[in-house]
């Protein structure tokens, strides 16, 4: 016997050669199935097993039983004639009839029709005993072809005066009924039947058209049409009569249910909605009846539709006669009102299709109210162009939008505050509405979440556009929403407190943009500019404490698992108003050198005051999530500063030197001294080289020594004391402040002492660098000894490019480009090579 291990995985090998034989026994198996020809005579006898091999099949086994070459199976090609022979069968009918059938007497047109007939229906029965169903099938269609035309015959021949439209009307009626007889009568034919369905759609609707009814009739006429193709969906024989009445039903039913509400809507008056109310409603009784026995999809889809007409209904008949501006509050509570059936004892996909009508009766509602909030929001932005221009006589000219017809959407703050106040009390009472709903609302935290922050942000919607809507004058609509900011920030700091993090978000951003749209409106009058941004620095500065003390709260809990989470979504809605704060005295910094008469550049030092502060401000903050955010907003504030005072040199020179030294009291802390340590030396140098441009210094290394060699030398008292100090914070700053501004004296001179001298001094720093290891002296010397070489070769290149052939610097590129791509990988190398060694250097 051999061991366990030997043995099992000889029994795993043996398995799985059984397991690849049987799955070529089934292949062939099915290959065999799929070339046998239907049972038209005796049985074939079954194929008897082949022995096999206990383990592992014959090797040349796969070769004869493989797969055959692709064909046309006699099956598939037997299709293919029997259509084509029908086709052809058919067309020659329709020829004949309207082509051949004046040639012929009355009574010979109608034998040849009627005997052809009756052929083409008795020879399927036939054809069906012998097993024949293909050709059974082919001459049935022939048959349906050739009712038709005896139809169309009957009507030219026997009744000529008879309409066109009455006529077909009769004509669809008795061919529904023989088609559906016939195909009851001979069952396993499959297109008698749904071509009765078709046919059945027809006689309502032409009846109705040669009639001349009214739109309320073909109404009437395809809505119980729609009822028909229901019941035949509901208890009609086999899937296809039942597919083709569904889409019927559908088809008829929602062109009738649209016929409809477009008088519902049209209505002038209660009585005229009357007519159109009653097809709405019968509709949704249809709609409902044939969704209480539909499978789950279509039974969603039809409670949605019986909900739609039902609103649609009891809500143009509420709102005929008034103003269209008021028709939606009028549908929102019929809408809403829908609830009420979650207490019938409907289906639950039923129910499901109720509540999502409701939904959808409110969403729409809440977007016909968006044109008029968008106006109330986003029309501040056209004061940007109007800055100071003194206050308008309303909110509406604040807007710049007179010619809005303010009048049609007066209604938007209603339907917005209706809906928000239903949201609202869906979410306090959200596990008693899903206890009375039972199974058909989902439960969970989420979708209460989702309600009460839908809830809040609706309610501040209606809010905003309330002044506009109102017509409210320019300082009552300031007020408005800087109290609604506020109050918005109030709720969001209440729900963050309380870790209501949906609605606490959507309130934050719903503050933000009411304080965007306000700080715009204001802008209008230099008053209101003071007092909205006061309040709305105020305001963020007060949200953006509160916040601060709310997180450290919940830090205090961090034991609990759920508070590590709570934690960093305060400290990051804290940083939110921190910024905005920033932003707001940066307005009002600007606002003040606007009112004290001072230019744009003379105004740029005011406006520092803003990053001064913030430096405090994030030393005072230290580590926190929103010291960094608010140390880059007083750095943008900066950068204002500078844009500010380009337009004079010396101001610029003022400026960036300011910014050095709020760069440099900001490298102070260890947290930030890499990156404001070496935008600090790039400001003052900046500065130094733009104070010497703006005083016309034509030899800058007068005033620039006597700043590199002090520089230099702290420098290399700073390396002596901590060996570990970068070259660019011990020598960056001091090389740079002479040999920049003397690269650039150097690149205007004309003459060759100044670029021979540079040089020079360039050529013995890069050597010091390389020598000392040192990566700030051997970049800029190098780099320095590079673009001065470059000054002073520029002339003969270009005099030997003008001497050379056109073609030869072309080739010469090319020539150099398959070099470096043929040894490009040790070129890599060695790129990578230096870059690891100039790492290395300090």
């Amino acid at each position: 016997m051999p061991p366990p291990a030997e043995e099992l995985a000889l029994l795993d090998r043996e398995l799985a050669r059984l397991d690849a034989r049987r799955s070529q026994l089934l292949v062939r198996r099915a290959w065999l199935l799929s070339v046998l020809t239907p049972p038209a005579g005796p049985p074939a006898a079954p194929p008897v097993p082949q022995p096999a091999a206990p383990f592992a099949p014959p090797a040349p086994f796969a070769a004869p039983f493989g797969p055959p070459a692709a064909q046309a199976g006699p099956r598939s090609a037997q299709n293919v004639l029997l259509t084509l022979g029908g086709l052809l069968l058919t067309i020659a009918a329709i020829a004949f009839t309207l082509v051949s059938w004046g040639h012929m007497g009355i009574s010979g047109r109608s034998a040849v029709l009627a005997v052809v007939t009756l052929a083409a229906l008795a020879a399927p029965a036939l054809l069906l005993r012998r097993g024949l169903c293909a050709t059974a099938e082919s001459l049935g269609a022939l048959a349906s072809v050739l009712m038709t035309l005896d139809a169309y015959a009957l009507h030219r021949v026997a009744v000529p005066e008879a309409g066109g439209a009455g006529f077909a009307a009769a004509a669809s009626a008795v061919l529904a009924v023989l088609w559906g007889g016939y195909g009851l009568l001979l069952g396993r034919l499959r297109l008698p039947l749904p071509l009765a369905v078709v046919s059945a759609q027809l006689p309502l609707l032409l009846w109705a058209w040669s009639a001349e009814a009214g739109a309320t009739v073909f109404g009437w006429a395809l809505l119980l049409t729609a009822a028909l193709d229901c019941a035949i969906a509901l208890w009609g024989p086999g899937l296809a009569v039942r597919v083709t009445a569904c889409v019927g039903c559908w088809t008829t039913g929602l062109l009738g249910l649209l016929v409809a509400l477009t008088q519902s809507v049209s209505a002038g008056s209660a009585p005229g909605a009357l007519a159109p109310a009653a097809l709405l409603l019968a509709g949704a009784a249809l709609a409902l009846s044939g969704a209480w026995r539909a499978p789950t999809g279509l039974a969603v889809a039809g409670g949605v539709l019986a909900g739609l007409c039902t609103v649609a209904a009891v809500g143009g008949v509420l709102r005929a006669g008034m103003d269209r501006g008021w028709s939606v509050p009028v549908y929102l509570p019929c809408g809403v009102a829908l609830l009420t059936a979650l207490r019938a004892p409907l289906p639950r996909p039923v129910g499901q299709g109720v509540v999502w009508a409701s939904s959808a009766v409110s969403a729409a509602a809440v977007l016909s109210a968006v044109p008029t909030v968008g106006m109330s929001l986003m029309g501040t932005v056209s004061q940007l162009a109007h800055v100071w221009s003194g206050a308008p006589d309303g909110v509406r000219g604040a807007l710049d939008a007179e010619e809005f017809a303010w009048s049609r959407p007066a209604a938007a703050p209603v339907v917005l505050l209706m809906v928000a106040v239903l949201l609202g009390l869906a979410h306090r009472s959200w596990d008693r509405l899903v206890r009375a709903a039972g199974p058909v609302l989902p439960a969970g935290t989420s979708w209460r979440s989702a309600a009460g922050a839908a809830a809040s942000a609706l309610g501040w919607a209606g809010f905003t556009a309330l002044p506009a809507v109102l017509g409210l004058s320019y300082p009552a609509a300031v007020s408005m929403q800087s109290v609604l900011v506020a109050a918005a920030f109030a709720v969001a700091v209440r729900a963050l407190r309380h870790g209501a993090r949906a609605v606490g978000t959507t309130t934050l951003v719903c503050g933000l943009v009411g304080a965007v749209s306000a700080g715009l409106l204001s802008l209008a009058a230099q008053a209101a500019t003071y007092a909205v941004f006061a309040v709305l620095l105020v305001v963020l500065g007060t949200v953006a404490v509160l916040l601060d003390g709310a997180a450290a709260q919940a830090a205090r809990a961090l034991p609990d698992p759920g508070a590590g989470r709570a934690v960093r979504a305060l400290r990051v809605a804290q940083a939110v108003p921190a910024c905005g704060a920033v932003v707001c005295g940066a307005v009002l910094a600007r606002a003040a050198g606007a009112s004290l008469g001072l230019d744009g550049y003379r105004a740029a030092p005011v406006m520092l005051l803003v990053p001064g502060l913030t430096v405090l401000l994030g030393a005072r903050l230290r580590s926190r999530p929103a010291a960094l955010p608010v140390e880059l907003t007083g750095a943008a504030a900066a950068a204002v500063a500078v844009v500010m005072a380009v337009p004079d040199l010396p101001f610029l020179a003022l400026v960036l030197a300011l910014g050095g030294v709020l760069a440099a009291g900001t490298a102070v802390r260890a947290e930030r001294r890499p990156a404001a340590g070496y935008l600090a030396m790039a400001l003052f140098v900046l500065a130094t080289w733009v104070r010497l441009s703006a005083s016309d210094v034509s030899a800058p290394e007068a005033y620039t020594l006597p700043v590199t060699v002090p520089a230099l030398a702290v420098g290399a008292l700073r390396r002596r004391r901590d060996p570990a100090a970068s070259s660019w914070t011990a020598y960056g700053a001091g090389l740079a402040a002479t040999l920049v501004p003397s690269l650039c004296a150097a690149w205007f001179d004309p003459h060759w002492p100044r670029p021979l001298l540079l040089g020079l001094a360039a050529l013995v720093i890069t050597l010091a660098g390389a020598r000392l290891r040192l990566q700030a002296l051997l970049l800029l010397g190098g780099a320095v000894l590079a673009m001065d070489a470059v000054h002073e070769l520029a002339p003969y290149v270009v005099q030997v490019v003008g001497a050379l052939p056109r073609w030869l610097p072309p080739a010469l590129a090319g020539v150099l480009l398959l070099v470096v791509g043929a040894t490009y990988e040790q070129r890599l190398r060695d790129a990578r090579r230096l870059r690891e060694t100039v790492g290395r250097m300090r």
